[in-house]
């Protein structure tokens, strides 16, 4: 059974957040919030009938205006203008002037309503559900390449090590079997050459 919606509100970034959500929880999912904004006071149910009205309109998506400015929100706000602007002065000489609370009449109970925005809110999270799991997929596979691209280049190198190991062995072994040639040939030389110098000594004699 769908559960009745809430209207929630926050300020993340340049932007003032409300949302219509069954949960605490499923606002702060839905605002993509790292830590839990309602018990740091930085996060609350909303109890003002316009936004009631906006959020209910488009239960499950985040609207959105100017951060401080009580303007309509909407699902796609324009940034604040005065960003720039060292307005700390100029909020103090525009702020209105105090006045009663006003006395909101409370809203009649609409069960079909209700029902109605519950399950759009649950559509709409299914679709953020289903876009996540498309994001989470793409990254999926663009890891797995990525994989298959350095399992690719790993398995070529380790290829061209083992070659270059075995030509270096073949190249040793031929060095140390020129080294015994050589070292065979010195002896023999030396052998020879006595015996040549032995000759030639008794042929001057």
């Amino acid at each position: 059974m769908a559960r009745k919606l809430k209207t929630y509100q926050t300020s993340l970034g340049f932007y003032d957040l409300a949302i219509a959500a069954p949960s605490m929880k499923a606002a702060l999912e839905a605002w993509g919030a790292d830590s839990n904004l309602f018990h740091q006071g930085a996060a609350k149910e909303s109890d003002d009938p316009d936004v009631i009205a906006a959020t209910l309109a488009a239960p499950g998506i985040v609207l959105k205006r100017p951060v401080g400015s009580s303007g309509a929100y909407k699902e796609n706000a324009a940034l604040p203008t005065d960003l720039a602007r060292d307005d700390s002065s100029k909020r103090a000489g525009r702020r209105p002037p105090s006045r009663k609370p006003q006395e909101h009449p409370k809203r009649t109970t609409d069960q079909a309503a209700d029902r109605k925005a519950a399950l759009a809110f649950e559509k709409e999270q299914e679709r953020r559900n289903r876009e996540r799991a498309k994001e989470e997929a793409a990254q999926i596979r663009e890891r797995e390449r990525r994989q298959r691209a350095v399992d690719k280049a790993q398995s070529a190198l380790d290829e061209a090590r083992r070659k270059h190991e075995k030509n270096a062995a073949d190249i040793q072994a031929q060095i140390e079997a020129l080294e015994e040639r050589s070292q065979t040939e010195v002896a023999r030389w030396e052998k020879e050459k006595a015996r040549l110098d032995a000759a030639l000594r008794r042929a001057r004699e």
